[in-house]
């Protein structure tokens, strides 16, 4: 446990942030799942705009890095194209 006053504010900050971080992190992982479980192609690619959306949040807050999210916004198209194509 901190002893520094200090210290200890900076560990009730991290608490607070850590709560925000998880929830970005529970809202992009749920996008991503509706988007894997969309029933028709029309449905994906109607997902596509708010599985971005969720994955640009998520790095601008610094919850994942910017490649990551560069990543799995390719993935998404990827899946999304190849689903049409079905």
């Amino acid at each position: 446990m901190p002893i520094i006053e200090g210290a200890k504010k900076a560990h009730r900050v991290s608490l607070r942030k850590r709560k925000f971080n998880l929830a970005r992190k529970d809202v992009l992982k749920d996008a991503l799942k509706e988007l894997r479980g969309a029933e028709n192609a029309k449905k994906a690619q109607e997902l596509l705009p708010r599985v971005y959306q969720a994955i640009d949040k998520a790095a601008k807050r610094g919850v994942i890095k910017k490649n990551t999210a560069g990543r799995k916004k390719a993935s998404a198209a990827r899946f999304v194209v190849a689903f049409g194509k079905k």
